[in-house]
């Protein structure tokens, strides 16, 4: 099972999107702010280029781990990479993982459960990270959830999307 690029590209997309949305004033973008510091005149004065780029990148990243993450079947390729057989065309190991993955390679590809799997990981990865930094910032709780509920969001959607069609 190879990773799908074109869908890490589409789907690293989404935190760009949901971002325009989540962040605008008439959301969150004003609670945010006033949580973290940042006047309106500081927004307008940073590298957007930059910004949005490394963004992009970031979320690519994200999606890339997802893949693993939400795609249960990948892990069988990472359990049998180093046995022998593995990538010999009519091997007795790749006839194996062939036969597999025709029986069980559609279980739990579902937008539902990459969703699921999408939740968890915001849960226990990103609001810990967010949760830390904002401890060291001195920062307070609607600072955290505002963040955290963004990634949350888009680790969500993410992983619904990936799972669903990867």
């Amino acid at each position: 099972m190879a990773l799908n690029y074109l869908l890490v590209f589409l789907t690293g997309l989404i935190p760009l999107v949901t971002g325009f949305v989540w962040y605008n004033p008439k959301v969150f973008g004003n609670i945010w702010m006033k949580a973290a510091g940042v006047t309106p005149e500081q927004g307008k004065s940073m590298n957007m280029l930059l910004t949005f780029g490394l963004t992009y990148l970031f979320s690519l990243m994200l999606s890339m781990i997802l893949f693993s993450v939400v795609i249960h079947q990948t892990h069988l390729y990472s359990i049998l990479l180093g046995s022998p057989g593995f990538g010999q065309e009519n091997s007795d190991l790749m006839n194996y993982i062939e036969e597999f993955m025709a029986k069980y390679g559609g279980n739990y590809r579902t937008f539902k459960h990459g969703a699921l799997h999408g939740t968890i990981a915001g849960i226990f990865f990103a609001l810990p990270v967010i949760a830390v930094n904002a401890l060291f910032e001195m920062k307070g709780f609607k600072y955290v959830a505002v963040n955290a509920g963004f990634w949350i969001l888009n680790l969500m959607l993410m992983g619904g999307i990936i799972c669903a069609f990867g």
